[in-house]
């Protein structure tokens, strides 16, 4: 979790917890030789709360560690954004932990979760429904979060503190049972841990760990089965076509793991897609003709020639869609850095040429192509389908032959609605590249190529970066 030289940023709230951690932190700094700074994040939900920050603040002194106070109104947070007391609370609290960690170019943030919270968490989902993934309830570290004492019971921390003489403050509002998880906390751990083992909240977490180890493993596999029958039609991957016989060849889980997993990349709220969203799709492929489901979000689930598509409602194109239209200039000479374009919703391209090595061999990839760049004599553009597109496709006989890009499209089978939004690039109404598919004949390398036009799409992620569509990283 910490090396040395990191900078750690730690949520102090004042409680048993997380003094706890202060101190352990502090401890473990003697020997790992790391910077600490605390966040105290004021929720402005009891009278007493500034009493709890001005805690801190002495503590912080005391021991010589940089203190931030971060002060939200949750409450009205929670109102305007029609959300719990519980989930906007955090919400804020991760917000301003990530803040100061970003004006501090901290490496973690340490918050103060034990073995106890992990047991909860998991009754917590297990009550509510859950697969596996929510009963690893809460991991060790993500990303940049650890929490160092997730190994400790409640009880141990607060016998730590005790026999150091360290005091701490006391949040009136765990005695109550308003919030879901105290009542777990109250009522069902205890009778667990009275009634059927001492050692309860030690044995669910070491149950979660096993889970977690396996939802790890199982993730890896549902990757490789998406390698094996899914393929993306658009930049975007807001259409998707899944190979039905490839599909009904997966073990049953990984095929429910699959379909959950692409219904909830293409929704805009994963939590808003459940289990029972893909139980109606997977019925998809057990039935005859076309059938069609209509999912949230505009998502909706068609099976059509032995596929189904998965394909979710696009938003009326805006002005960044008017960056397709624009011309290529491509370079004249070989280039030493790609260059970018802007192609809007649909993502990026990148662009190179540079000359053909004797016994190079022809790139094959999917999302990215080479072109024989001197029989590219206007500037290229990337966009939509438009009357008269047609593809130069080989006759068999050493030749090539026209055809109409509607007409490919048909032998196909790519289904009608679908085609006016699939990207290509296109010199005039000669197309080079319909993106996941074929690229013209016309255009290939050959033993007489002597410069390449290198082109790659790249799609945007829904976290804010980007995702090369070779890799299909994301």
């Amino acid at each position: 979790m910490i090396s040395p030289g990191h900078r750690i940023v730690a949520g102090v709230s004042g409680g048993a917890d997380s003094v706890c951690l202060l101190f352990v932190l502090l401890e473990y700094a003697k020997k790992r030789k790391f910077e600490l700074a605390v966040v105290h994040v004021n929720h402005g939900l009891r009278e007493d709360a500034g009493e709890d920050a001005e805690f801190v603040r002495k503590l912080c002194l005391q021991e010589g560690v940089p203190f931030f106070l971060r002060e939200v109104n949750v409450g009205e947070l929670a109102a305007r954004e029609k959300r719990s007391m519980e989930e906007a609370g955090r919400m804020v609290r991760y917000q301003a932990f990530r803040e100061v960690a970003e004006s501090l170019c901290a490496d973690r943030i340490a918050v103060a979760h034990n073995a106890n919270d992990r047991a909860e968490t998991m009754l917590f989902h297990l009550f509510r429904g859950s697969g596996i993934k929510g009963l690893c309830a809460i991991p060790p570290m993500r990303e940049q979060i650890i929490r160092p004492l997730l190994c400790l019971e409640r009880s141990e921390i607060e016998c730590y503190l005790t026999e150091r003489g360290i005091s701490y403050r006391t949040d009136s509002t765990n005695d109550e049972d308003s919030y879901t998880r105290n009542r777990i906390r109250h009522h069902i751990l205890p009778v667990a841990e009275q009634e059927v083992s001492s050692r309860a909240v030690a044995h669910m977490c070491r149950t979660a760990d096993a889970l977690s180890e396996l939802e790890e493993y199982l993730e890896l596999q549902t990757m490789e089965a998406e390698k094996s029958c899914v393929e993306p039609l658009t930049v975007d991957s807001a259409l998707l076509m899944i190979n039905v016989e490839r599909f009904g060849q997966l073990h049953i889980a990984l095929r429910k793991r699959l379909l959950l997993a692409l219904l909830k990349d293409m929704a805009p709220g994963a939590k808003d897609i459940s289990a029972v969203h893909m139980e109606d799709v997977l019925a998809l492929f057990e039935k005859e003709g076309n059938p069609r489901i209509d999912l949230p979000f505009g998502i909706r689930a068609v099976r059509r020639y032995g596929v189904v598509f998965l394909e979710r409602e696009q938003e009326p194109c805006g002005k960044t869609d008017c960056l397709l239209h624009q011309k290529i200039e491509l370079p004249p000479a070989e280039t030493s850095e790609p260059l970018s374009f802007d192609l809007g919703t649909a993502g990026q391209a990148e662009l190179s040429v540079f000359f053909l090595k004797n016994g190079q061999k022809v790139l094959r990839n999917e999302y990215t192509k080479w072109f024989d760049c001197d029989r590219i004599l206007e500037s290229p553009v990337f966009r939509f389908r438009q009357v008269g597109d047609y593809f130069s496709l080989a006759d068999g006989r050493g030749g090539t032959v026209h055809k109409s890009l509607k007409d490919y499209m048909i032998n196909e089978k790519i289904p009608r609605e679908d085609r006016d939004r699939m990207l290509l690039l296109a010199e005039g109404n000669h197309v080079l590249w319909l993106a996941g598919y074929r690229i013209s004949e016309y255009y290939k390398v050959t033993e007489n190529t002597k410069r390449i036009l290198q082109v790659k799409l790249i799609r945007n992620c829904s976290g804010g970066g980007t995702e090369e569509k070779d890799g299909r990283t994301c």
